[in-house]
């Protein structure tokens, strides 16, 4: 996966998590209302291309990652499973890509991004001490 889409994926992630947070599956057929939250309805606006353009079986897969995601109390895991499914969608449609680019700010000039995936990784721009594994103690300062 290019790190364009990553990118992509990573900084649409929060829209699209608070869309469905606050519409439920509903958010793929709602009509938006003039009183949504910006970040809420960016999400929606982008669920809703990613749902444009597939065809049947790919509406219904997207309905239950939607609905999943939405019925889940739990936002790390919601916003794990609908950023794999919006990377997969943004990695599989060059014009779905455009057309996401186009409705999000463009990252500040020297914005960095860092992502981190799998069990016990680790990510940051800057760190001092880290420790990984079972069994660790921190050094003594």
């Amino acid at each position: 996966m290019s790190a364009e889409i990553a990118q992509l994926a990573e900084q649409a992630g929060p829209a699209v998590t608070a869309a469905v947070g606050a519409y439920g599956a509903a958010v793929l057929t709602r009509a938006q209302d003039a009183a949504a939250e910006a970040t809420v309805g960016l999400g929606q606006r982008i669920l809703q291309l990613v749902w444009r353009r597939r065809d049947e079986a790919g509406r219904t897969e997207l309905e239950q990652v939607v609905g999943e995601a939405a019925d889940e109390q739990d936002d790390t895991y919601s916003t794990a499973v609908l950023g794999r499914l919006l990377r997969h969608a943004l990695q599989d449609d060059p014009g779905l890509r455009e057309e996401v680019s186009a409705l999000l700010p463009a990252p500040a000039a020297g914005t960095v991004t860092i992502t981190a995936a799998g069990e016990r990784s680790i990510a940051a721009q800057h760190i001092g001490t880290a420790i990984t594994g079972d069994g660790h103690t921190p050094p003594r300062s």
